[in-house]
């Protein structure tokens, strides 16, 4: 990737479309509970040229041909590190003749930290993370299908319709693949961060101890806000903090993360069947947002090293 960033630092341009109106960006990419705290135009016209990245008192801005980029209420987009904003640059240049908003999920992130339309501050953003140790992907299970579903010809997914609940007991296929694919990464959590977390079969959930609280509570608090907006919009695709630190300390890769964080819903798939293009389409968005945050916390938090990295490619 960084190779074709490169191309893009200050005075290194690339030819585009077509002039147009003031450039904008995308909208934010969750609010509390991972809900959007406004959405972006889903698509729009290119209507720029060049892109380019420059620095300013802030730090750098995106230049769409002889204009800075602005965020969607509008301020100016202004990142902290130049490795984030050749990555944002990328993914404004890489745009065709459409701007598919959609597709640009660091610009998002960025758009979030910079408007904070839900106004949280640090603490808040740390508190809303570790509150899904409380309901962790990788201690749910889901509820049995409805009896007309099961029926259903043809064979349609369960957890389509399935509420959370607990680790399963029954079927003993799913509780054995439960077993062997999410105690490892909870065991490395446990071992990482000197915690105990376990798992419960119970629909009140494993008792979490107030020292684990506190001590990824204090892991958080290293992370600056930026970072953190990252953490928690990874957090909000997987449904998991154990999967998104798991993730960010590069413990596991993307394609693992969203595995375990889609468990019950592969083994459910191979045995009714999967929605045409539907599950592929989650799988492929859901790996994409996962990844885009994680990248986004690294710039935010690693821009010394990333740029070393960068400089020497």
């Amino acid at each position: 990737m960084w190779r074709g960033c490169r191309r893009l630092l200050p005075g290194r341009c690339s030819p585009a479309r077509r002039p147009g109106p003031p450039p904008a960006a995308g909208g934010a990419a969750v609010g509390p509970g991972g809900g959007r705290a406004y959405a972006p135009p889903a698509e729009r016209k290119r209507f720029y040229q060049n892109v380019s990245i420059s620095q300013g008192e802030g730090g750098f801005e995106i230049n769409l041909d002889h204009r800075k980029l602005k965020t969607p209420q509008a301020k100016l987009f202004t990142v902290p590190s130049e490795a984030l904003a050749i990555a944002v640059a990328t993914e404004w240049d890489s745009q065709k003749d459409t701007i598919k908003f959609y597709t640009m999920h660091l610009t998002t992130l960025c758009n979030t930290a910079l408007d904070n339309p839900t106004q949280r501050n640090k603490v808040q953003l740390i508190c809303a993370a570790v509150k899904f140790l409380e309901t962790d992907t990788v201690w749910i299970k889901p509820t049995p299908a409805p009896a007309h579903l099961l029926q259903s010809q043809p064979p349609r997914c369960p957890l389509e319709t399935a509420r959370p609940l607990y680790r399963v007991e029954e079927p003993a296929a799913l509780a054995e693949l439960q077993k062997n694919e999410w105690d490892p990464i909870v065991a490395w959590a446990e071992k990482r961060y000197n915690v105990t977390i376990g798992s419960s079969t119970s629909i009140t959930g494993p008792n979490i101890p107030a020292s684990t609280k506190d001590t990824f509570i204090s892991h958080l608090a290293s992370y600056n806000i930026w970072a953190l907006q990252g953490i928690e919009y990874v957090i909000t695709q997987l449904k998991s903090l154990i999967l998104s630190m798991g993730l960010i300390d590069r413990h596991i890769t993307v394609e693992k993360a969203v595995l375990l964080s889609r468990l019950e819903e592969e083994y459910q798939i191979q045995r009714w069947g999967s929605v045409e293009w539907a599950h592929d389409y989650d799988l492929c968005e859901l790996r994409a947002r996962a990844a885009a945050g994680t990248l986004f916390v690294h710039l935010c938090s690693e821009s010394s090293t990333v740029k070393h990295k960068l400089l020497q490619d």
